[in-house]
């Protein structure tokens, strides 16, 4: 019986009963619907973390001072400064660079607008760690950054906030009561980790914050900074940076062996890796479960089978004496079977699609289905028609003629 001929018939006996045949789709329909919208989300929140490290810039060790407490006792607190910059920049092999950052809150008044924003004092090499180009105008240069120009880069939400769609370049500004002139605008970065807006942000040099914003933005203590951040040179370099400058710190500030140090040393982008893994588990697990729906829609495609064995008896008797093949009569059930779910797989990929859209809209990220998790779904609802249709059709290619004849 040529293949053609089987598939005629099994969609011949399903358009027979559209009913039934329609209730045992929507198990697979809502199988592979859920399986698609749980893969767009585990995807989805894997492409906005992987944004979310690309923010931070590649290759990034950050040092912060502050106290921490060992076994509920007070650490004394260390405070990094210019100095250690310097020398981590100079004594730790793995590292090209390194830039200090003096950070504080300032208001930034333009005209009749002000804004408040995050204000951090640095050096121009704090662009290239970060990977944050400017998208307009220029960073500090050398000589502004030696003799405390009075030059601001504004991030572009900042930017935006201070002079509407005005080009902001070459304008001056009020930084708590000090004129600088905007040299320039970084580009766009968008949301950190912790959903903070990164480009509601100002830069200006290090010797200009703390020598003309001084204890307004927390510089107390000479040469201090609020932390530091170095760059290595690829990322199989950033754990040994980062135990190399933890120990010159250590040195540098006289912490004993074995004692804790009112300092970290930490690399941002491991942590929110790490929340990937998690997140990558959980969908996973979300998978796996939506899974669950297409084998219990499966359940239903054999129970459905089953009585429509049950009531063609006579017809696969008639189909037997004829000379039909026990294996034709095995075939056209599968075939029936595997039309169910291959449709109902088609239908749950489209109603999973929209339903990425509509999570993602609500979830604020992006949802991402790639074309194989599609055709993957379709060939588990395949694979689950041909499993579950098998007993049916093995029950039916194995009715004695004769007493298949006298049913009923």
């Amino acid at each position: 019986m040529p293949v053609w001929e089987i598939i005629a018939d099994g969609a011949r006996s399903i358009r027979a009963h559209a009913l039934r045949s329609l209730l045992a789709t929507l198990g697979i329909i809502i199988g592979t619907a859920s399986l698609i919208a749980m893969l767009a989300v585990g995807a989805g929140a894997q492409a906005r973390i992987a944004a979310q490290i690309g923010t931070l810039g590649a290759h990034v060790v950050m040092a912060i001072p502050g106290a921490e407490r060992d076994a509920g006792r007070a650490v004394r607190p260390i405070a990094l400064t210019l100095n250690d910059t310097r020398a981590i920049e100079a004594d730790v092999p793995e590292v090209v660079v390194a830039a200090p950052a003096l950070q504080g809150r300032a208001r930034l008044i333009a005209g009749n607008r002000n804004h408040a924003v995050r204000i951090n004092g640095t050096s121009a090499d704090y662009f290239p760690i970060r990977d944050w180009p400017i998208a307009t105008g220029r960073a500090f240069s050398r000589r502004e950054e030696a003799r405390a120009g009075k030059v601001v880069v504004l991030g572009a939400t900042a930017a935006r906030r201070l002079f509407g769609e005005a080009y902001p370049v070459g304008r001056e500004i009020r930084v708590l009561n000090t004129p600088m002139q905007v040299i320039g605008v970084l580009a766009r970065k968008g949301e950190s980790g912790a959903g903070r807006d990164q480009d509601d942000v100002a830069f200006v040099p290090f010797a200009t914050a703390r020598l003309r914003l001084g204890a307004e933005i927390g510089a107390t203590v000479p040469g201090a900074v609020s932390y530091i951040l170095a760059k290595t040179t690829a990322a199989e370099h950033v754990a040994p940076a980062g135990d190399a400058i933890n120990a010159l710190l250590r040195q540098r500030h006289r912490v004993a062996p074995g004692a804790e140090a009112g300092f970290r040393v930490t690399d941002p982008a491991a942590a929110i890796a790490a929340q990937r893994g998690s997140e990558r588990t959980i969908g996973w697990l979300l998978a796996a479960i939506a899974s669950i729906s297409l084998v219990v829609g499966g359940i239903g495609i054999m129970n459905i089978m089953l009585v429509s064995v049950a009531e063609r008896t006579r017809e696969i008797g008639l189909r037997l004496a004829i000379g039909a093949r026990r294996r034709d009569i095995a075939r056209l059930f599968l075939a029936e079977a595997l039309i169910v779910c291959l449709t109902g797989g088609t239908i749950g990929v489209a109603v999973g699609l929209g339903a990425s859209e509509v999570l993602a809209h609500l979830a604020g990220w992006p949802m991402l289905v790639a074309p194989n998790a599609a055709l993957a779904a379709l060939a588990f609802s395949a694979g689950i028609g041909i499993t579950f249709g098998f007993y049916p059709a093995l029950k039916a290619s194995r009715l004695p003629p004769a007493q298949a004849l006298r049913a009923s």
